[in-house]
């Protein structure tokens, strides 16, 4: 029986999102026109780094995208609707603002409900960007399984994203700070896969040997692009994790910046800080221990994120 206008009853109705979404000029134009796209998150620019930092970091970023044949979708809530693609000046609203919000999956209703602005996690990116019809999203870092999670059962919402969502995504492993191998069993439990580029070894953030194997690696945007192309034949759901490692010359050394994520979990700790404010807290106070060093490392492994996924943006859409 139906109370739902057709749709047969414990089978949720398909919504118009479009109410809900609104893109820029350059995205608008490069859907209508099949240019490849790759989506950028935006907790980078609100939480991840210090203004000014923040916000030329997110200019780089999209020149980096289009220097490689892409087109760049930086993704926001600003008024309650997705945006899809930042006007400069909304960068910079994002990059000075105090009061933006940081949105994983479970916040989406209650912000845009409230018509608020904020800045999306990986986990909210992948939820725009698959909205927006777009299959693949470079970031620094996801989320994952934090350090004592036994304890706290502290496990980002990123993980379960990529078993759900059908955007693929590089990254420069988990961010440092997590458990890095508790994070790699989780996703294998939830069915993701992650794909060593150009490395058989599960990066770590900042240095790019962390001693975990991967079973899968491919070379070139063309072999991830079939991989891709192969997981959604296959009818699997969710998105493909390519770990793609820091440039040999930004990486930092492992048993200093281990030293100094010891020493800025332990200040955490002291300070009551946990949830949403722990990983923005633990960065900063990073690169006050490092005097810099990890933010530089930080820009410098997401722009390479940035112009590998828009290679295999680009490959992607040769093969359609």
């Amino acid at each position: 029986m139906s109370h739902n206008g057709g749709v047969p009853d414990g089978i949720p109705p398909v919504w118009d999102s479009t109410s809900l979404i609104d893109f820029s000029s350059e995205v608008a134009d490069a859907r209508a026109s099949g240019m490849p796209i790759v989506a950028l998150e935006s907790t980078i620019i609100a939480h991840g780094m210090p203004y000014p930092a923040n916000v030329k970091t997110a200019r780089l970023l999209e020149a980096t995208v289009r220097e490689n044949g892409a087109v760049p979708a930086t993704i926001a809530i600003l008024g309650g609707r997705f945006k899809i693609g930042l006007s400069g000046e909304e960068l910079e609203f994002l990059a000075k603002a105090t009061h933006v919000r940081k949105a994983s999956r479970a916040d989406l209703p209650g912000i845009m409900g409230k018509r608020e602005n904020a800045a999306v996690t990986v986990a909210g990116t992948m939820i725009g960007a698959a909205l927006a019809g777009i299959s693949i999203f470079a970031t620094g870092g996801i989320g994952g399984v934090h350090r004592g999670a036994e304890k706290t059962f502290d496990i980002s919402a990123d993980l379960e994203e990529l078993s759900m969502t059908p955007v693929s995504v590089v990254s420069a492993g988990a961010k440092a700070i997590l458990d890095l191998p508790l994070t790699l069993e989780y996703l294998e439990t939830r069915g993701v896969p992650v794909v060593g580029f150009g490395t058989e070894e599960f990066p770590a953030f900042y240095y790019r040997e962390s001693g975990l194997t991967l079973n899968e690696r491919v070379d070139n945007p063309e072999e991830a692009a079939r991989l891709i192309d192969i997981k959604r034949r296959l009818g699997l759901a969710g998105g493909v994790l390519f770990a793609n490692p820091i440039p040999t010359e930004a990486a930092l050394e492992r048993e200093m910046i281990e030293k100094a994520i010891a020493r800025a979990i332990s200040d955490a700790h002291h300070h009551g800080i946990s949830g949403k404010k722990i990983t923005p807290y633990l960065l900063g106070r990073l690169n006050e221990i490092t005097d810099g060093k990890s933010l530089a490392a930080n820009v410098a492994l997401v722009k390479n994120n940035a112009a590998v996924a828009a290679r295999i943006a680009v490959a992607l859409a040769n093969l359609k």
